[in-house]
């Protein structure tokens, strides 16, 4: 596969709808972690319950898998534009509600079940929306740049999480996280310009219908995807397998700071990668068996260093296989059903990690971390 220029990400910075975008998504990607570190705060203090703690952590998560598999199609069916700005007025008002002092806990629950439920088909319009305002070298840059920002987003919001709550208070920070939900509504109203439903105007741009050959292309992804919590099966082990090399406590920090690392240097090395035309269904595959690889050595035993750098390799393939894969789908799928499809598979893979967490953890108490991984 030939290489194609890079595109510098400075460039992507002076195309105004993706700044806008790409703001909007970072800041909400920050505000949702600084909720998170809220909620548990706020749970645990008035339960006392690392049950209760920890299944309100899980609701930040898993309606998301229900919202991207059955809310997917709005992202097709309303204009792309206004199904974000509507999902995040939404969460903005869910979120100010679950700052209210003395909540009862079983509202706040509903309440953050419907906030993340919402952000299926905020993802879905999201991704969809990007690849009809990039092409070519600039949207795989676009994508690159993404996930840079988000896990850099992500791991601000928790490393400022602690803080942010001892200043404004668990309240406060869940105001905030409302707050970063208007932001990204008015900087996609301003900054991203109005376009069609894309089911509404698929006849006029001549856009071909969907076949069934459409669907079969479309099975391989769907079961790679499927595959893809298998790669962070290490993340959720880290504990015990510190454990098990006899490591201190902050050798669980180095170990699951690995993957973030190496998919963030996976994403930079990933910009060159790309085919401007679009990635073909075999170029994924390499990427996808290299994740893999690292995670087998793991068996031998490695130190500590050695383990976090083979989960770091692993990250990098890991993270190039997941931006081939949305250049992939963008090429290949009609604008009309972008939506759905990005949606559906962003939902895969939220189940495909929960899945792969569960059993990752009965295999450890079975064989031991080290032949789990």
């Amino acid at each position: 596969m030939t290489q194609t220029e890079k595109v510098r990400f400075t460039e992507l910075w002076r195309v105004g709808e993706f700044r806008a975008l790409w703001i909007a998504e970072t800041a909400s990607a920050f505000g949702d972690q600084l909720a998170r570190v809220a909620l548990s705060v706020l749970v645990y203090l008035r339960t006392s319950s690392a049950l209760l703690t920890a299944l309100t952590y899980a609701l930040t998560f898993l309606p998301a898998i229900l919202g991207g598999l059955a809310l997917s199609g709005l992202a097709d069916r309303f204009p792309r534009r206004q199904v974000i700005i509507v999902t995040d007025i939404v969460r903005a008002v869910l979120a100010a509600a679950m700052a209210i002092p003395g909540m009862p806990l079983g509202v706040l629950w509903v309440l953050i079940g419907l906030l993340t439920l919402a952000g299926g088909p905020f993802k879905a319009a999201q991704l969809a929306l990007l690849p009809q305002i990039l092409e070519g070298d600039r949207y795989a840059a676009a994508l690159a740049l993404r996930q840079v920002s988000i896990q850099f987003a992500q791991l601000a919001g928790f490393a400022l999480g602690g803080f942010l709550v001892t200043v404004l208070s668990a309240y406060g920070a869940l105001l905030a996280n409302g707050l970063t939900f208007l932001a990204s509504a008015g900087l996609v109203a301003i900054g991203v310009r109005a376009r069609p439903a894309a089911r509404r105007d698929k006849t006029s741009t001549g856009e071909p219908s969907d076949t069934n050959g459409a669907v079969i292309t479309l099975a391989p992804i769907f079961l790679l995807v499927s595959l893809v919590g298998l790669w962070v099966v290490p993340e959720g082990l880290a504990a015990p397998y510190a454990d098990t090399l006899g490591a201190a406590a902050f050798a669980v920090g180095i170990l699951m700071a690995a993957d973030p690392v190496g998919s963030v240097l996976g994403a930079i090395l990933a910009r060159g990668w790309f085919r401007s035309e679009s990635a073909a269904l075999s170029s994924l595959l390499l990427p996808a068996f290299a994740a893999g690889v690292p995670l087998i050595v793991c068996a031998m035993r490695p130190g500590l260093i050695a383990s976090a750098l083979l989960w770091a390799v692993s990250g990098v393939f890991s993270t190039i296989f997941l931006l081939r894969m949305q250049q992939y789908v963008a090429a290949v799928v009609p604008n009309s059903r972008r939506g759905t499809v990005l949606g559906r598979l962003n939902a895969c893979i939220l189940t495909s990690q929960g899945v792969a967490f569960a059993a990752g953890g009965v295999f450890a108490d079975w064989l031991g971390s080290f032949a789990a991984v």
